[in-house]
């Protein structure tokens, strides 16, 4: 990793094959790429970064923070109105350092013509088939480009399929009429953000970076060295391309493969935290992940088919990729089967059920609902005419699609026992901070937990236990977590009350010789004998299963 200083940047640009030719004069006289790396060392370029959200504000404000002046632009306007405010528009960003930065916010893209940068950060999301939309990259290029000019850096830090940047931002520069390496500079540098981490990223992390030519990648060296982690220069833009969709594709197709474990850990009857605990063990050559009720947020779920879609294009199979995505996305579904069966052993079907899901966003410590799937368990359960309702701390309101039936419209509710107590089931989608999970627990009369927060929780759906037995799951193999069951007794929420456990039989268990069920009562026996047949104890249900 080679970080060069501004003399070594400016050094590197004299050595290019493609080194400015005299033509463009800089503001300061000198050739346009020097000039700009000594106004960049001056800090006094002007940086602008186009879309303020959860990657372009941090960007943006670690700029100013490092002594550049920053615009910012952005298509929402009360966005723009709260940092012009000094308020910040996302979660986990304090006011106060949103108004010291001083970040000039505008919705008009008039502003791009003064920066000597701009950085695009926009969404790149899916389509309705699992299309890249590069709407927002379109619209974003063709907002700058009426006030693109000579002397500036134009970068794309989306994430984005290889090919992206040749493909629509040398085109834009060409038609501003511009030359890549010559008049202006553009880079592929992608955001490595993780949202709801209060540390940041931004000048942490080491930083990808592509350049479109050699002089490119030297003036983007000289810009983000000051404000980022280690740069990390690659040899091209679409290597900075697909390096960035292989970070999350792997996220993806290992979440993928621990959720199909877990579907198969729980047909064998086993706990899925368990086993993963005990591979997790080898030093070497293993890395756990854990799995939920499917993938969210802004890169995860949506990345994978950026690059399928790429490798359609190139006639190249994707089958893998692929796969996991199809697996992850049937998650909510396997969740939602999960809780029908688990009320079915109760006598209760999902139609008219009350039911709690808690925690909407598609991660702790967010109020990012985008891809949660917690909007599509929702989705199903709806459909099923289920009774819904929420708690999410951070999601104070959710307006859930439902076609022509008109959109349902639901508010968070406060997580009061008598609330928990009042639904037939709780669903834990997402643990967000705050959340006391042993007073859920001890409030409800059925929790659903698809992320391990219950590590005593039973295995089969029914999550029958009989007194004498322990819970499925409550404890492991010859050993006892802390706050778990002893060895041989029961779990404190899995016995119906008033139950002896001394006169009990295990689950499915038969006397020697009995013939099969409905070959004699305790009612066809003489009075005398029926005190060694005794009556089978009712069972209790465990008040949380995996799911």
């Amino acid at each position: 990793m080679t970080v060069l200083s501004p003399p070594g940047a400016a050094a590197a640009l004299a050595a290019s094959p493609d080194r400015p030719v005299p033509g463009w004069e800089g503001r300061e006289g000198g050739l346009l790429a020097e000039a700009l790396v000594a106004r960049i060392a001056a800090r006094t370029a002007r940086v602008g970064v186009v879309g303020l959200g959860y990657a372009g504000l941090p960007l943006a404000l670690r700029f100013a923070e490092c002594g550049f002046p920053v615009s910012g632009f952005d298509i929402d306007a009360e966005k723009v109105a709260a940092i012009a405010a000094g308020r910040s528009p996302v979660h986990g960003i304090p006011d106060g350092r949103v108004a010291a930065a001083r970040i000039a916010a505008s919705a008009d893209p008039a502003g791009a013509w003064a920066c000597d940068v701009l950085i695009i950060c926009v969404p790149t999301p899916i389509g309705r088939h699992k299309e890249p939309d590069l709407g927002p990259v379109s619209a974003a290029l063709a907002a700058l480009l009426p006030h693109l000019r000579p002397g500036q850096v134009l970068a794309l830090e989306s994430t984005t399929y290889p090919g992206t940047t040749e493909e629509y931002v040398l085109p834009a520069l060409r038609a501003a009429g511009l030359t890549p390496g010559r008049d202006a500079f553009v880079l592929y540098s992608p955001e490595r953000e993780d949202p709801g981490n209060p540390e940041g990223t931004v000048g942490r992390v080491p930083k990808l970076l592509g350049g479109a030519t050699p002089t490119c990648l030297a003036v983007g060296q000289a810009l983000y060295g000051p404000v980022a982690g280690p740069l990390v220069p690659v040899s091209s833009l679409q290597v900075a391309e697909l390096a960035k969709l292989y970070e999350n594709v792997f996220r993806a197709v290992n979440i993928g493969l621990v959720n199909e474990l877990k579907r198969i850990s729980h047909a064998l009857g086993l706990d899925v935290h368990e086993v993963i605990d005990a591979a997790a063990t080898k030093p070497f050559g293993f890395m756990p992940f854990r799995p939920g009720p499917g993938l969210g947020g802004h890169c995860i779920p949506v990345d994978p088919y950026y690059l399928a879609w790429k490798a359609r294009e190139l006639g190249v199979p994707s089958d893998f990729v692929e796969l996991a995505g199809r697996v992850n996305d049937a998650m909510p579904g396997y969740v939602v089967s999960r809780l029908r069966d688990a009320l079915d052993a109760r006598g209760r079907g999902l139609r008219g059920a009350r039911l709690l899901l808690v925690g909407l966003a598609y991660k702790p410590g967010v109020p990012d609902t985008r891809e949660s799937p917690a909007a599509e368990i929702l989705r199903l359960l709806d459909e099923r005419g289920a009774v819904l309702s929420y708690h999410d701390p951070l999601v104070p309101r959710f307006s859930l699609a439902r076609g022509g039936r008109g959109a349902l419209a639901l508010e968070s509710q406060p997580l009061a026992p008598d609330l928990v107590a009042a639904q037939d089931a709780v669903v834990v989608v997402t643990p967000q901070p705050g959340i006391d999970f042993a007073a859920l627990r001890a409030a409800a009369r059925l929790v659903v937990d698809t992320r391990g927060i219950y590590r005593d929780a039973a295995v089969q759906p029914d999550g029958t236990v009989f007194p004498g037995s322990v819970s499925p799951g409550s404890v492991s193999p010859g050993s006892v977590s802390p706050g778990s069951v002893s060895p041989g007794s029961v779990s404190p929420d899995s016995v119906s009350p008033g139950s002896s456990p001394s006169a009990a039989w295990p689950s499915g268990a038969l006397c020697p010789g009995t013939p099969p069920s409905g070959g004699f009562s305790l009612g066809t026996l003489p009075f005398e004998t029926r005190g060694d047949f005794p009556p089978r104890a009712e069972p209790a249900y465990h008040r949380v299963i995996q799911a």
